[in-house]
């Protein structure tokens, strides 16, 4: 009996150390980001003060400098358009798609499926060369609207991979019944198959929203005016002035752009969730 008390112990505590190692890693880049955006500069600055904690009084300079002397308000409601625009336009495409590819007889669904994922494995760096030129042709050059065109080029290959193990694990039956009961295949999908699939929805709406707020090669390479910047760029580069680093700004900058994001996950976690996991029920 001791030998097992001892083991369940240690094995408890193993697991909670693992747990605790985790969590700080997980955490520590927002903690990170946190003290150094309400440090003072003299404080930020100073070798001999030890970087983990406040030496000197918190302050909110930093986030004046950002509201008062940039157009961070602007790269904000850019990121927000940009954001539901390609969400909207990637929820209109993959839903479709994936239902279709679903529902697809042999391995022929499959074989797409993984097909379209592929083309989200395309880095950037191979794809902003010829994407330069649809945009040059659309005449969209320094634009933010250029985002909304270029990013769904990798968001609907990932929302549809994803979308289509959701739809894969719902019986055919449901659809099969509302068929009988004098819809047709596309109103089978807009009644049942569209609100049966709302967790699968959320995390496709979340993950598209988060790989638009974090994308930086396109937007570095389609816009260069301030006023069109969404909030990675703008904080990237206008806070970063030759061989300056102004890291109070740029951390008050992405604790503020992350707070939305991090609010998302945790409200619709167990949907977010249900949605991930959805594909592999079957």
């Amino acid at each position: 009996m001791p030998r097992m008390t001892l083991g369940k112990a240690v094995q408890e505590t193993s697991f909670y150390g693992a747990v605790a190692f985790f969590f700080i890693l997980a955490a520590f880049p927002f903690y990170w980001m946190v003290i150094t955006s309400f440090k003072t500069n003299g404080d930020l600055y100073n070798v001999s003060n030890i970087p983990f904690w406040f030496n000197d009084a918190p302050t909110l300079e930093h986030f004046r400098y950002l509201f008062e002397k940039t157009l961070f308000v602007t790269w904000l409601l850019n990121s927000l358009i940009i954001g539901l625009c390609v969400t909207a336009i990637t929820l209109v495409t993959a839903l479709p798609a994936a239902y279709s590819l679903a529902r697809m007889t042999g391995r022929r669904g499959e074989a797409l499926g993984i097909g379209i994922f592929l083309t989200y494995l395309v880095p950037p760096t191979l794809l902003f060369l010829p994407l330069s030129r649809v945009i040059s042709a659309l005449g969209l050059q320094n634009s933010m609207w250029s985002l909304v065109v270029i990013y769904p080029t990798f968001t609907i290959p990932f929302c549809t991979w994803l979308l289509m193990g959701f739809f894969k694990s719902m019986p055919r039956e449901i659809e099969e019944a509302a068929i009988v009961d004098g819809c047709s295949l596309l109103g089978a999908f807009i009644k049942m198959a569209l609100p049966l699939s709302v967790p699968g929805i959320l995390t496709a709406v979340i993950f598209t929203f988060t790989l638009t707020l974090q994308e930086f090669v396109y937007a570095l390479t389609f816009i260069s005016s301030s006023a069109h910047k969404p909030v990675t760029l703008g904080v990237a580069t206008d806070l970063i002035r030759g061989d300056v680093f102004y890291w109070g700004e740029i951390m008050a900058g992405a604790l503020i752009a992350s707070i939305p994001v991090a609010i998302a996950y945790n409200l619709f976690l167990d949907r977010f969730i249900a949605g991930i996991t959805g594909g592999a029920v079957k």
